[in-house]
This record gives C-alpha cells, structure tokens and sequence, in this order.
C-alpha cells in the first residue's frame, strides 16, 4: 500500500491531540480496525480515552501499544510550520507527534491491515491497546486498561509499543526492557536558632551532610547484562530562610533512584532508611514510585522484530534498556515479551518533531513482518 502510512500518520498529526485529549484519533483507527473484523472496546476513564480492540481468541496474542496524546508544541511562532499542519519538506514529515508517536500508530494499522490481507486466518490473536494518557500523569490510560484485561483473566503473550526507539537510523535500537524509577522526598529535622548562638541549635544541613555522602557512594547494585548499575540522585535541595544569620530548622531535598532488575523497590527503601537511622537524624520520608523496571529476554518476540528488521532495512538490531519509563512498565504486568521499537527519537518533545519519509513505510513493513514471523499459518 504505497503511502499508505504517510496518509493516516497525516491524518493524525492534524488532530490536536494535546495531552490527555484524544481529539478523534481513536475513531479514525477502529473505523479501519472494524472492518478488519476486530472486536472494539472504548474504555473512557475519567478524562481518558483508551482503546482496546482484538482480532482473534486464541492464544498467542500479539499487542501492539501505543499513545495517542502529544506534548505541547512550546512556542508555535518558533516552528517553521504549524505543528498541527502535517508538512513535508526536506525529505521528513514534520509535525507535533511526527515521531511520538502517531508514525508508529499509522503503521501499526497499515501493517495489520497488510497481513490480514496476506494470512486471514492467522494463527491466534492481534490486539491493540491505545491511550490518550502516556505524556500526562499516566493514571487513567494503559495502566487502568491493564488492570481491568488482568482483573478478566486476560494475559498476553507479546507487546510491542511503538515509542521511537532508533538512535541514528531506523531498526538500530530494541527496548527490550527499562529502568524502575524510585522518588524520595526528605526533610531532615534540626533546630532553628541564630548563627551566633550554635550551642542552642542544630543545624540539619551539617546533620545531613555525612549521610548525603554515604548515599551518594553507596553501590545500589551492579547492575545485569541487560542494565547497568542503579543509581541515586539528588535533583533538588532547599534549606535557610534567606538570612545569613540564621541556622535553619530543616533541609528538604528531592532524589531519585534509576533502577535496574538487580534491585527491588523494598530492597533501595529499606537501605536508604538503613543509612538515615545510621547517622541518628530526625527526619520524614515519602516515597513515590513512578514505574518497575521491566525485561524482556532474548525470546521469541525479539528474534522476531531483530529478523523483521534486517530483512527490511539490513541493519542490525542491539537491545537496550536506556532511556526513562514508558507505558510498557504498565503492560509487562499481563505480558512477559514486552519490547518497544519506534522510528528515530532525536527530535521527539523538540521544535520542529519530524520523521524522515523513507523511514515511515519501512516502519510498517517492520511491523509487518514480525507478525509473519510470530502468527503466519
């Protein structure tokens, strides 16, 4: 289907999907899928539209995930054309959503659509989970569909998200897996008083101070063959009332832990307590946890995108685990072969987001042919 892509990715980036608004983008995907023969079910959570649809009832099932909902554009008048004008100049599409991620949602559908076309009566189930709350605070999109499928009893068996994946040319990179992200928000307790007068107070930047250091040098894990080590950051800080003369009464800083499938979300809590307790402060602490990491090893999901790919394109795929969270934390709870593959991500959230042409066709075809290789007769 020649251009076929290009034309709903189009489409798409016309609608003004801005984040947790879905803007129509779902309608135009089930009006294809339906005639596909796909079974559709709109799950609207609060703000929230998602969709799950599925082909087939048989197992193995194969998901294809992916968002709807783009990021804000940043200054309009600093594009060199509307971000809501799907553009083509200079060999690319340009366009908010261009590369995240409404290529990949267009090719998801045209590849469907051409092996449906080609293998009918495919071997067990294609679905797709789609949401318009991936760039907002996630919490009525993939997560909430996740747990009404898992609360049915419905598991899958491969998931790949279309986030853009590929660092300098398409099929150079597979997520197969990410890091967990852990938030602490501390305050460490001491006893204002004037800096004159050091006797009658306590001074909870000089308490906190060793045990900044030890956290800091701690060795959370070493990390596996598919991560490196965990690490822990500070990423804000704040202590004083703006006087020089004044020993302030508490410290409050923000840290985070990236973290790998070598350590657990109890494991680095229970440490960093250790450490606090350790050095005898008084202090509060909340934890927020934003994702899990997830791993998906060498199996038969990623053989099948690695072969999809070199035939496609000759290039030769490497896994990796870089990057932040994304909504496949979410779906490796109901799925054990999680992967994620995408287009280029060098303009993803920038001015001027765009895709070059030769890739969005390849796209499909990628897509395309890991479906061969998983569900053909």
């Amino acid at each position: 289907m020649p251009n076929e892509t290009l034309t709903l990715a189009q489409t798409l980036i016309a609608r003004r999907s801005l984040t947790p608004a879905d803007d129509g983008c779902q309608e135009i995907l089930i009006n294809r899928l339906e005639k596909l023969g796909f079974n559709i079910e709109r799950m609207r959570f609060g703000e929230v539209d998602n969709l799950w649809a599925r082909r087939g009832s048989t197992s193995p099932i194969l998901c294809f995930a992916g968002h709807t909902d783009v990021v804000p554009t940043g200054p309009v008048e600093h594009w060199d054309s509307d971000p809501f004008t799907p553009t083509i100049r200079d060999e690319r599409l340009f366009g908010r959503g261009a590369a995240d991620m409404k290529t990949s949602l267009a090719a998801f559908i045209t590849a469907i659509e051409a092996f449906v076309e080609e293998h009918h009566d495919h071997k067990g189930s294609i679905a797709l989970i789609i949401t318009s709350d991936e760039e907002g605070p996630a919490i009525d999109g993939t997560i909430k569909v996740v747990e009404t499928l898992q609360a049915r009893g419905e598991l899958l068996n491969y998931c790949i998200v279309g986030e853009p994946t590929c660092t300098n040319v398409l099929g150079d990179t597979i997520k197969n897996g990410r890091r967990g992200s852990l938030s602490g928000n501390l305050t460490i307790n001491g006893v204002q008083g004037h800096i004159a007068y050091p006797h009658l107070a306590k001074n909870p930047i000089h308490l906190a101070a060793p045990a900044i250091a030890e956290l800091a040098q701690t060795q959370w894990d070493e990390g596996n063959e598919y991560f490196p080590p965990t690490t822990w950051h500070i990423s804000n800080i704040h202590s004083g009332t703006g006087a020089t003369n004044v020993i302030p009464g508490t410290i409050n800083m923000l840290f985070n832990f990236r973290f790998s499938t070598a350590s657990t979300v109890e494991s680095l809590q229970t440490r960093v307590t250790e450490i606090l307790d350790k050095h005898e402060l008084d202090y509060n602490l909340q934890w927020e946890l934003s994702g899990k990491p997830f791993l998906t090893p060498k199996a038969e999901l990623a053989n099948a995108m690695r072969d999809a790919i070199i035939t496609a394109t000759t290039v030769e795929p490497q896994l990796s685990t870089s990057g932040g969270t994304s909504d496949g934390r979410f779906i490796a709870d109901i799925c054990t072969q999680v992967v994620e593959f995408g287009p280029c991500n060098a303009t993803i959230h920038k001015l001027n987001e765009n895709v070059e042409l030769k890739e969005i066709e390849k796209l499909s075809e990628i897509y395309q042919l890991t479906m061969v290789n998983l569900l053909a007769d």
